[in-house]
């Protein structure tokens, strides 16, 4: 497949794709109560920040509640998009293992991918189970198939660090 085939059909994707996060977006609002709009909310943090009026207290909240949404379902979008190029480019397939979301051949290479959408994605202990997550699998397929060489990636989708992580 050459390069503008791919372009048109991730194009494709994105297109058929996007409404599903945009409906997400709006399921997210159309099911949400105030009740539990306030129960996740630190209400001293507002207070701090000096809102004293309810339409700002409910404009910060659903603020809050929207960002944190969106993060999580346009993540689960770059995921399938990713899962998808790489479909069309290397025959990779969307992982069954924990903390992989795809996997890959490319010749005497196997990849397992963890996406992303950016380069501080997790804390310390998020990170420490990706890790613990590649090297089992890492293992596994070494012993499956010990011809091939196993990569861990954590593939963001924007940023950069291009640091060896150790081990990933």
């Amino acid at each position: 497949m050459n390069d503008a085939n791919l372009i048109e059909k991730v194009r494709q994707y994105v297109y058929a794709h996007i409404g599903t996060f945009h409906e997400s977006r709006l399921n997210s609002l159309r099911n949400l109560e105030l009740k539990q709009l306030l129960k996740r909310k630190n209400p001293y943090l507002f207070r701090a920040k000096n809102i004293l009026v309810a339409s700002d207290l409910i404009r910060s909240l659903l603020d809050a509640h929207l960002s944190s949404q969106e993060e999580t379902m346009f993540g689960e979008f770059l995921e399938g998009l990713a899962i998808y190029i790489c479909q069309e480019t290397f025959k990779g397939k969307k992982s069954v293992r924990p903390s992989v979301d795809l996997e890959f051949q490319k010749g005497q290479e196997y990849y397992l991918v963890s996406v992303k959408s950016g380069p501080n994605w997790g804390n310390a202990d998020q990170i420490r189970k990706m890790r613990e997550n590649f090297q089992a699998a890492m293992e596994e397929i070494g012993r499956s198939k010990p011809e091939l060489r196993v990569f861990a990636i954590n593939g963001c989708c924007y940023g950069q660090d291009n640091g060896d992580k150790g081990g990933y």
